[in-house]
């Protein structure tokens, strides 16, 4: 097997696989796995490719959904296959979602936090027309929130430079909580391409200290060890594949609609996956039949943020569906 992953709970539960997002590792998954594990499931959550001491494929578009799919299908085959529920956040969940579009007969359900389904693909092109012209005047920001997308096609070798130039003080700037002041404002995102990259002339990640951080000692160690030795370019390459992407998503079965049970957690005070705001979550709507939504007043980080919270969602949604 190409994927690491690390698991809680009964061999013989129930199955509940987690995948993480950029720049994650399966085991931010802690406190979701500890707790459905306690209640007899099987939980799972690996590395996902580019990551850890998962496979790093050099070529870029080794990161396609496509390919990424294929290695989720060889990790549930290897854990035996019965249905799971997937779960997905950030990246992770273009992922699930593309599991339960091409390959529904291996999901009893899927769980997403933060990222919406898009069914024609997640892809820039399918994200912009979905943005808030009233925060983002297309004029000011043409690619409303998701210019930092942008900026990965603009100068990719640059982008993974800049995030691999301080891999500890980058670690400190994701991994922390959200505030609600961010709510109503353009978010920083919007500007990277003007601002020749996130972090401008220099060139690398601030250090903000760790008195936010929502992640141990032990896990920051960990974390940051991690995508040093992997580096940046594997997962930022997961945004360079999106003709592949949208070719891939255009080739499900029923147009890409889904059948099976979908939870949706929102977090309030995500600026750049706005569902809550914003026109988002749309398309998701229109293409679920048995759709369920919660909203978790967090940023983007909400499993780690409000780890309870994201239980007590999953676990009713659960039982309501009597999965």
């Amino acid at each position: 097997m190409d994927t690491s992953w690390i698991e809680d709970g009964p061999a013989d539960g129930p199955l509940m696989i987690f995948l993480h997002g950029w720049p994650e590792r399966g085991f931010m998954w802690r406190a979701q796995l500890s707790h459905f594990a306690a209640r007899g499931w099987r939980c799972v959550a690996p590395d996902m490719r580019g990551y850890g001491s998962s496979v790093v494929p050099a070529d870029t578009s080794a990161y396609a959904q496509r390919e990424i799919v294929a290695d989720m299908v060889a990790l549930h085959d290897a854990l035996g296959g019965p249905p799971a529920v997937w779960v997905g956040h950030d990246w992770g969940s273009p992922v699930v979602f593309s599991l339960a579009a091409h390959h529904a007969a291996r999901c009893r359900a899927v769980v997403s936090l933060c990222v919406p389904y898009l069914p024609q693909g997640f892809a820039l092109a399918n994200l912009v027309p979905l943005v808030d012209r009233d925060l983002y005047p297309e004029a000011r920001f043409p690619d409303g929130q998701w210019g930092y997308y942008r900026w990965y096609t603009a100068d990719f070798d640059r982008a993974v430079s800049d995030f691999e130039a301080s891999v500890p003080n980058l670690v400190k700037l994701m991994f922390r909580p959200g505030h609600p002041g961010t709510v109503g404002r353009p978010s920083r995102s919007a500007d990277v391409v003007p601002n020749d990259g996130w972090f401008g002339p220099a060139r690398q990640a601030l250090d903000l200290g760790d008195d936010q951080l929502l992640l141990s000692p032990e896990e920051f160690t960990a974390t940051v060890a991690g995508l040093t030795r992997a580096g940046f370019r594997g997962p930022c390459a997961w945004y360079v594949n999106d003709e592949a992407n949208m070719a891939y998503a255009s080739s499900a079965p029923r147009g890409g609609h889904l059948a099976m049970p979908v939870l949706f957690i929102h977090a309030t005070y995500d600026a750049v996956c706005d569902t809550v705001h914003s026109a988002l979550a749309d398309p998701m709507r229109a293409a679920c039949t048995s759709l369920t939504e919660d909203t978790i007043n967090a940023g983007h980080m909400v499993m780690l943020e409000k780890p309870d919270e994201v239980n007590h969602a999953i676990a009713t949604w659960l039982r309501a569906a009597a999965l």
